[in-house]
């Protein structure tokens, strides 16, 4: 117990020293130990394939994990055991890092009183923290994964907190606990639903992850108007997974890459870290460039490729770095000429004087979602 409390003191001085804890979440986090909440098995990845770590063989190991200001991997392959000639493993459910989930939960603004619904339960942490500020009955958590949402609500309840676990489509939210003070969702959204709008009282808040196709890390905070549509702008640089029903394509190098000895051959002066590596430039291109998923590759000597992958309609594109070089060599492969799109996006962005994430809107209506720039008037063509 000792050794637990002082993991549990660690990460909590950690969280508070680097701001991420506020004052008002700082007795919740003190009191409700994530390690309750993780499964006995997890997964690491250290440079290589996903392995397990099993509690019961290494409860050392398995606790430094549980503390560390990190996120752990909780399940992988959607819980379905590896098919024969899989190789490696994805990433389906995770606890998120501590400091992610702190600074969130400072974002959502939520008050003793307040009804919050939580579009992802995943190991049942974040619903238990907000349980403990605001009482279970105040709280409702929607999870996809019926395996994942029992094991949540067995682990809630062993804490002490008989939190409204509901299997189910979060992007659904949940109509009958509806309407909703807050609502905050721990999965991506490329298309926010409109949902979430509709059960939220006017003036509650949303707050979710949102992700393109090039780029995942931006959190909107969304207020929610008297006519049911909600206005957001960018509020903090998260990354989530995504629902798992707008999962898309995942693109891989081994799956995707067709046509390498006809690709189309050229140089750029744009450097890939502008594109990929600057964090407002990435979030502009991903405003822009639809179905473009981007991969790294490293090689010796501080060599890399950024590969651009269309897993829809099999085009790609290879920018190949070399410490030092002042121009690249670009390949491009398909019907569209990825690079092309991505460096036209930059010139775009670079053009509207640069803009900061923060400059973002995003409006969420009955017929759909349109992002804006400093004004909603100002709306974005993709």
């Amino acid at each position: 117990m000792a050794d637990l409390a002082k993991h549990s003191a660690r990460l909590v001085s950690e969280l508070v020293g680097s701001g991420d804890l506020t004052p008002e979440w700082r007795a919740a986090f003190e009191k409700v130990a994530r390690h309750w909440f993780i499964p006995d098995t997890v997964w690491v990845q250290d440079g290589g394939p996903l392995v397990p770590v099993d509690r019961g063989d290494d409860e050392a190991a398995w606790m430094e994990l549980c503390y560390r200001n990190d996120f752990v991997v909780t399940q992988v392959d959607d819980g379905v055991p590896a098919l024969p000639g899989r190789v490696g493993h994805e990433i389906t459910s995770s606890a998120s890092r501590p400091d992610v989930v702190a600074q969130m939960l400072a974002a959502l603004h939520v008050e003793p009183g307040m009804s919050v619904l939580e579009i992802g339960t995943g190991t049942g942490w974040n619903a238990a923290l907000l349980a403990e500020r605001l009482g279970p009955d105040r709280v409702t958590s929607v999870e996809v994964d019926p395996k994942v949402a029992d094991y949540a609500r067995h682990a809630l309840r062993e804490a002490g907190y008989k939190v409204n676990v509901v299997p189910g489509d979060g992007a659904l939210g949940h109509p009958p606990d509806a309407p909703f003070d807050r609502v905050i969702a721990t999965a991506a959204a490329a298309r926010v639903p409109y949902a979430w709008a509709e059960q939220t009282r006017p003036g509650g808040q949303v707050l979710t992850p949102w992700a393109t196709d090039f780029h995942n890390g931006a959190l909107v905070s969304f207020a929610v108007s008297g006519d049911g549509s909600m206005r957001g702008r960018i509020v903090g640089n998260v990354s989530f997974m995504r629902l798992r029903a707008q999962r898309g394509k995942r693109a891989s190098l081994d799956d995707d890459m067709r046509g390498t000895a006809g690709a189309r051959q050229a140089f750029t002066r744009l450097h890939p870290y502008q594109v990929l590596g600057e964090y407002d430039a990435s979030l502009a291109i991903g405003l822009k460039v639809p179905r473009c998923k981007p991969v790294v590759t490293h090689h010796d000597g501080g060599a890399y490729t950024v590969w651009l992958i269309d897993p829809w309609s099999g085009s790609w594109a290879a920018v190949d770095h070399e410490p030092g070089a002042e121009r690249f060599p670009v390949r491009q492969s398909g019907d569209r000429g990825l690079w092309d799109e991505v460096e036209a996006a930059f010139h775009w962005w670079d053009a509207l004087d640069r803009p900061a994430a923060d400059r973002w809107g995003l409006t969420v209506r009955p017929e759909g979602q349109h992002i804006w720039l400093d004004a909603e008037e100002h709306r974005i063509r993709r």
